[in-house]
């Protein structure tokens, strides 16, 4: 059984996952599930690893996660879970590796840069 802790990211977001067998139940930081997301699509995006693999409502998934902001830390959730389910039954990973859940997204937000008011914005030029 996954008696292992699984570590999902996503930008700035750490989510450390853990599963056990059970009827579904989904705990964030120590909050509900609905409580804790209270948007669908994030909702969603959490459980798409279980509706892929068919195993939904068989596991209870712990989550601590912190950094970043409501979409970043849902993905990284959804990452950490696919990982866990993969440290489960390894039959998983080409379901999930083909829905592109086991990989870890690198697109990160780039650094403002001086003489400048963002990343790549300019401030207004003047030719006089």
């Amino acid at each position: 059984m996954a008696d292992k802790i699984y570590v999902g990211r996503r930008k700035t977001s750490v989510a450390r996952v853990f599963l056990r067998n059970g009827s579904g139940k989904v705990t964030i930081n120590k909050r509900n599930f609905e409580d804790f997301f209270t948007v669908d699509v994030h909702r969603d995006t959490v459980l798409q690893p279980f509706k892929v693999t068919d195993t939904l409502g068989k596991y209870d998934v712990f989550v601590n996660v912190n950094g970043g902001g409501i979409t970043g830390q849902a993905e990284a959730i959804r990452l950490g879970i696919a990982r866990a389910l993969v440290g489960i039954n390894e039959d998983y990973r080409e379901v999930l590796k083909a829905e592109g859940f086991l990989r870890r997204d690198p697109r990160m937000v780039e650094r403002k840069k001086y003489g400048q008011p963002k990343a790549r914005k300019r401030f207004q030029f003047s030719k006089r």
